[in-house]
């Protein structure tokens, strides 16, 4: 019997070390998890259509994650990258989801997580500024990140940590709540295959 699972084409590091830590404390603990990090977007883009493709579980369900960056449009970066799902010929067709404009507004977004995660204290208090309340509006939050931080943030070891306790209920990110909202949407699909066939 091929097994449940949730797969991830991610971007970079950073971003698999995040969801390590947070999958497991939300995540049915019959699904499996494979998390494949790429070399930047570029690459991502070039090589999912054959990654999804090629995947030998056909009962395995995707999530293509990346940072919006400097594109001007979250809704145009979406279709194209949905084409390219479609493209794949994979059914269900693959949920896509954009960190709205990095991965760092997810813990701009709880910045309780930040303080407890690296130990630093004050952070929470900063959560009632203006753009700290909205951060997926900000031009560079892992600049923000940075600064807040008093450069101490290391992008991969700091995500691994304060994957551990971003609140998955925190509504101040609307790409975090798109992500989380896409998770749950796939495990429900996984749980429901009780009785899969064998490959």
């Amino acid at each position: 019997m091929s097994e449940k699972e949730l797969v991830f084409l991610l971007e970079e590091e950073s971003a698999k070390a995040m969801l390590e830590s947070l999958l497991p404390r939300i995540l049915d603990p019959s699904i499996a998890t494979k998390l494949i990090p790429f070399e930047g977007k570029s690459d991502l883009e070039k090589q999912m259509v054959k990654r999804i493709k090629g995947y030998i579980n056909p009962h395995a369900r995707f999530i293509v994650m990346r940072d919006q960056d400097s594109t001007p449009d979250c809704s145009v970066l979406k279709k194209a990258l949905l084409a390219k799902c479609i493209e794949s010929g994979r059914q269900p067709i693959p949920l896509v989801r954009i960190a709205c404009r990095e991965l760092e507004s997810f813990y701009l977004a709880d910045l309780a997580a930040v303080e407890t995660a690296m130990d630093i204290k004050g952070l929470v208090k900063q959560q009632g500024k203006s753009k700290f309340r909205s951060p997926d509006y900000l031009s560079s939050p892992s600049k923000e990140l940075a600064t807040l931080t008093k450069q101490r943030y290391q992008k991969v070891s700091d995500s691994r940590i304060i994957g551990r306790y971003l609140d998955v209920d925190n509504n101040r990110s609307a790409s975090f709540k798109n992500l989380i909202a896409g998770i749950r949407r796939m495990e429900q699909e996984l749980i429901q295959l009780t009785s899969v066939p064998p490959l």
